[in-house]
C-alpha cells in the first residue's frame, strides 16, 4: 500500500466516522500532496478564523477540481480547464507541517482537497505542528520569575 492510497483510506474511515486522527496525520506527514501556486510563485493559501490556511491536495484530480471552481489563473471566472494552466509542487506533508507552517509567521494550518467531498483540516495545534508554532500550546508561567 502507497502512502497516498493509505492516506485517502483514512481519510474515507474519518469521513465515515471510523477515523484514527492520529494515523491520519501520520499518513499525511508520510505523503507526499500538490501544493498551487499562487499568482507570486508563493504557496497557495487563504485566511480563515484566524488562521492562514495552506492549499493541499492528494492527486491532480482533487487540484482538477479546485482549479476548475477557481478559474485557471485563480480569478473564479469559470475559465479552467483543469490543473493544465496551474503551476504547483510537490510537497511531503511532514514538510508542510514542520517547516512551512513555521514559516509563515501567523498562526497556519493546512486544508487538504478544500472543496472536494471529503476535506481535511490539519489546525495547528500540539500533536500536529511542532509545538513552537501551536495555538494550543501551554505557555509557560513567567510571572513569578525575574
Amino acid at each position: 500500500m502507497t502512502s497516498s492510497t493509505a492516506l485517502t483510506d483514512e481519510i474515507r474511515a474519518l469521513h465515515a466516522e471510523e477515523g484514527r486522527p492520529a494515523a491520519l496525520v501520520g499518513w499525511f506527514r508520510r505523503t507526499a500532496v500538490l501544493v498551487p501556486s499562487d499568482s507570486q510563485d508563493g504557496l497557495w493559501s487563504a485566511e480563515y478564523g484566524g488562521i492562514r490556511w495552506i492549499y493541499a491536495f492528494t492527486d491532480e484530480a482533487a487540484l482538477g477540481r479546485f482549479a476548475l471552481a477557481q478559474g485557471a489563473d485563480g480569478t473564479a471566472d469559470g475559465a479552467a480547464s483543469g490543473t493544465a494552466d496551474w503551476a504547483y509542487r510537490t510537497v511531503l506533508g511532514a514538510r508542510l507541517l514542520d517547516v512551512v507552517v513555521p514559516a509563515v509567521g501567523v498562526p497556519a494550518g493546512v486544508a487538504l482537497d478544500v472543496g472536494g467531498p471529503q476535506p481535511v483540516l490539519f489546525p495547528p495545534v500540539v500533536g500536529i505542528v511542532p509545538d513552537a508554532y501551536a495555538i494550543d500550546a501551554e505557555v509557560p508561567d513567567v510571572e513569578g520569575s525575574a
